[in-house]
């Protein structure tokens, strides 16, 4: 059990704190071996020669134990990158986007990725598949079929072979949200994620997670449209207050015209008024 635990604590230590602990173990067994030193040459100490070498053993596995502990702990505080080589950042550090399922069921990502603008590896964990597979195989109707719509999707970026795509079978059993599983992840991975969620963007952003929201990248890339601008569009339904009818532009945009109740089912040539800018 101990062979195990240890095994596993190596797999997710950093490079960096594996060789922090060997500089700290080494330099506790150089020390042990110095105060051993010392020790065997003291006559004048009324000590058996056989206490002496348990008592020299016994000095070296406590301060290898002990640079091993402090090594592994400053690590992190280890700067590589001027040997080169492995220890450069163009080597360790990789470019990670992790899609969350409600960015995979939106569609959008990938004309994103086709166009080019989404560099890096594309990571999809195991775990966010099991809970796409689990929205599509729902009894109910609409989350079938939005499940399905996400797998599309998936088999969408999966087929383009300019795409650098990466199912990873990372899972933390002792987190049981999917959201926090993702959160994790992105910290291991020193990742992004990517994602419609407002309520995981928040999260993961105070758990120092960096993070890309599609409906903000839509928002930032709507055109703009200012006072006075005339513009043809279509009447669809009334809006909230007295006599007006709502319209929505190409993008998405809803427009609210006054007096225009009396035009719905037709298009109107209209003149902006006033414009509000929303995070919805």
């Amino acid at each position: 059990m101990a062979i195990i635990f240890f095994e596993i604590r190596i797999r997710r230590a950093s490079l960096k704190t594996l060789i922090g602990a060997a500089v700290g173990s080494i330099m506790g067994i150089v020390g042990a071996y110095l105060i051993g030193s010392l020790i065997s040459r003291q006559e004048s100490l009324a000590v058996a020669p056989e206490m002496k070498t348990f008592l020299t053993l016994a000095l070296t596995f406590f301060m290898a134990y002990v640079g091993l502990m402090v090594g592994a702990a400053k690590g992190d505080y280890l700067d590589l990158t001027a040997l080169g080589g492995i220890f450069s950042d163009k080597t360790m550090r990789r470019d990670y986007k992790i899609l969350d399922t409600s960015v995979i069921i939106d569609g959008r990502i990938a004309d994103v990725a086709e166009t080019g603008f989404l560099g890096g590896t594309i990571v999809i964990p195991q775990f966010i598949l099991r809970e796409l597979q689990q929205v599509a195989d729902s009894p109910d109707s609409s989350k079938r079929q939005r499940g399905r719509r996400g797998l599309d999707m998936l088999n969408r970026l999966q087929n383009n072979n300019a795409l650098d795509i990466q199912i990873v079978e990372t899972d933390f059993p002792a987190v049981r949200e999917v959201d926090l599983k993702l959160i994790e992840l992105g910290k291991q991975l020193d990742a992004v994620i990517v994602t419609n969620d407002f309520n995981l963007n928040k999260v993961s952003q105070l758990r120092g997670v960096n993070v890309l929201n599609i409906n903000e990248l839509a928002n930032a890339l709507k055109p703009v449209v200012l006072p006075g601008e005339a513009m043809k569009v279509f009447i669809l339904k009334e809006g909230k207050e007295y006599n007006q009818g709502v319209a929505y532009l190409d993008d998405g945009t809803m427009v609210v015209v006054d007096n225009a109740r009396k035009l719905i089912g037709r298009n109107a040539e209209i003149a902006v008024t006033s414009v509000l800018q929303t995070t919805a």
